[in-house]
C-alpha cells in the first residue's frame, strides 16, 4: 500500500515556496489471500522514467532506454488484506539517487517473515516520486550538488540532505503511530488494506538502508529512541563524497547505545570499521551490541536490487559494466547471505 503523507510542520527545504513537506511511502506487509490481488510492479512508468534517466546511468552505468524498468514485477500484491496479529516495523531508506523500491529483494523477504516494512522516498532527491493522480516530482540533486561543488559547500549540502531524511523518518514514525491507533494518515484518505493499522507493532521498530540510506538509518536511530536497532549497508557516516574523517556526523562522533550492524563491500572504496574513518569512530564510541560484516566479492551496489537485476542485462552491457557496481560475487549466494544476515539481526533485536 502506498501512502501520501504531508508534514505541515515543515516548509519544503528543496522547494522554498512550498509551506509543507510531502512524502510517498510504501507499506509492505505479511498478507493473506494475496493470490486474489494484482501483483505490484517494482516501479510505475513515471518513476521508471526518472530512474532510467538518472539512477540507471549515474549509479549503475546502464545507458538510458536499455531496459524498461517498469516491466519488473515484485512478489507484492497490491491491497491484499493483512495477515492477523501484530508485526514489528522496519523502515527502509534508499541510497542517493535511488528509489524506495530499489531493494525489493530484501524488503519482500522481511515482509514474508512477519515484518511490516515501510520504504521512504526522499522527495526532490529520488530520481522521481509519483504522487496520487500521476503527479511526478523529479530530482534536482545533481544541480544542487554542482552548485555546492562550485561554491565549496559540499559538506553543508550533504548535511542538509541527511537532516531532511532524518526529519522525514521521524515524521513517518509519527504517522505510523497514528495509523496504529486507527487513523488514516493518507492525504487523500484512500481506503487502507483490511487490518493494516492493527497489524503495526510500533513498540518494536528497526531501520536499514543502503549508502546514504544506511547513513540515514543510523543517524535517525541516534536521534530517535523509537528505533531499537539499525543496519547500515555500505554507507559512510560523514558529510563528504570521499570519506576522510573530516566531517563526521553526530552518530559517528558519539556512537550508539543500541544494536547496529554494518554491512560493507569488498571492493575499492569498500567499508569496514578499520578502514572507513566514520565507521571507525562509530565503533570506538558505541556501547551497544555491534558487528561488522564484509561479503566477499561485493561492490557498493550489491546491497540493492542491482545484484539481482544487472546480471540479467549481460547481453546488453559490457562485462565490466555488469560487475562494476556489484562485483564478481555469485548473485544468488550474495542475496541469500544478505537476507540471512538482515533477517537474523532483526529477529534477534526486534
Amino acid at each position: 500500500m502506498d501512502l501520501h503523507l504531508i508534514d505541515r510542520s515543515r516548509p519544503e527545504r528543496w522547494d522554498p515556496p512550498k509551506p509543507y513537506r510531502e512524502l510517498m511511502v510504501s507499506v509492505v506487509y505479511p498478507a493473506r489471500d494475496a493470490q486474489h490481488y494484482p501483483v505490484a510492479p517494482q516501479m510505475t512508468p513515471g518513476v521508471a522514467a526518472g530512474f532510467d534517466a538518472l539512477a540507471g546511468p549515474g549509479n549503475y552505468s546502464v545507458p538510458p532506454h536499455t531496459v524498461d524498468w517498469s516491466a519488473t514485477l515484485t512478489h507484492e500484491h497490491a491491497g491484499a488484506p493483512v495477515l492477523g496479529g501484530r508485526h514489528p516495523v522496519v523502515l527502509y531508506s534508499p541510497g542517493a539517487v535511488d528509489v524506495r523500491s530499489w531493494d525489493t529483494t530484501l524488503v519482500d523477504q522481511l515482509a514474508s517473515e512477519g515484518y511490516v516494512v515501510v520504504t521512504i522516498d526522499p522527495t526532490y532527491e529520488s530520481p522521481a516520486v509519483e504522487f496520487p493522480g500521476g503527479r511526478i516530482i523529479d530530482s534536482d540533486i545533481m544541480t544542487w550538488y554542482q552548485k555546492a561543488d562550485s561554491d565549496g559547500t559540499v559538506p553543508e549540502f550533504l548535511q542538509a540532505l541527511e537532516e531532511t531524511r532524518v526529519a522525514d523518518t521521524e515524521f513517518v514514525l509519527d504517522q505510523l503511530d497514528a495509523l496504529a491507533t486507527g487513523r488514516n494518515p493518507d492525504a487523500e484518505h484512500r481506503p487502507l488494506p483490511a487490518g493494516l493499522g492493527s497489524a503495526l507493532d510500533t513498540r518494536h521498530v528497526g531501520m536499514f538502508g543502503h549508502s546514504a540510506g544506511g547513513f540515514t538509518a543510523l543517524e535517525a536511530m541516534y536521534q530517535d529512541p523509537r528505533i531499537a536497532a539499525g543496519i547500515d549497508m555500505d554507507g559512510t557516516l560523514e558529510y563528504t563524497q570521499i570519506p576522510d574523517g573530516t566531517h563526521l556526523s553526530p552518530v559517528a562522533r558519539h556512537g550508539l547505545t543500541r544494536p547496529f550492524l554494518l554491512l560493507g563491500s569488498a571492493g575499492p572504496g569498500g567499508s569496514n570499521h578499520v578502514a572507513e574513518p566514520s565507521w571507525a569512530s562509530l565503533w570506538q564510541h558505541s556501547t551497544g551490541w555491534h558487528q561488522d560484516v564484509t561479503l566477499p566479492g561485493t561492490r557498493h551496489g550489491s546491497y540493492t536490487d542491482a545484484e539481482a537485476l544487472i546480471p540479467q542485462l549481460a547481453d546488453k552491457l559490457s562485462a565490466a559494466t555488469v560487475t562494476g557496481d556489484i562485483g564478481c560475487a555469485n548473485p544468488s549466494l550474495t542475496i541469500a547471505a544478505e537476507r540471512e544476515l538482515i533477517s537474523a539481526f532483526f529477529h534477534r533485536w526486534l
